[in-house]
């Protein structure tokens, strides 16, 4: 039974891996780059709206706008019909919605069951930090 649970963690491991992100990319630093975490679902449509009102605003300076949600709300990740009017929202290729890994190994979260227009970063507070270094804005809800 432990051996069946290691190799469904190291399948699973393998898995979340391919949808991790990485900080270590490096951004345009001519252009106005935001990042947000949050530890609540519902705070998605305002932080989403205010991209929308950053985009318009910086035009062509507008860069990345990365959100990650990070906590017990990740818990609520996979439900489709909450999540779906967010993931509507954040249709911009520019907006990246992201989950905290660290998060979603404390409260039992597979990966494989966020809906695909999210990504994984391993740890949403370092993740945060190296970006950053980079030059993005951080606010922290």
């Amino acid at each position: 039974m432990k051996k069946l649970f290691m190799v469904a963690l190291v399948a699973i491991t393998f898995l979340t891996g391919l949808s991790q992100v990485s900080a270590q990319s490096t951004y345009n630093k001519d252009q106005n780059n935001y990042i947000v975490l949050t530890r609540k679902i519902p705070q998605l449509k305002a932080i989403l709206l205010a991209a929308d009102e950053l985009a318009t605003d910086d035009g062509a300076k507008f860069g990345e706008f990365h959100v990650v949600i990070c906590g017990e709300t990740v818990k609520g990740l996979t439900d489709i019909a909450q999540m779906q009017p967010f993931l509507d929202l954040a249709k911009s290729e520019k907006i990246k919605l992201l989950a905290c890994g660290f998060s979603l190994k404390k409260f039992g979260v597979v990966a494989t069951k966020l809906p695909k227009e999210m990504g994984v970063v391993a740890n949403g507070i370092l993740y945060d930090f190296n970006l950053q270094k980079d030059g993005f804005l951080s606010i922290t809800l």
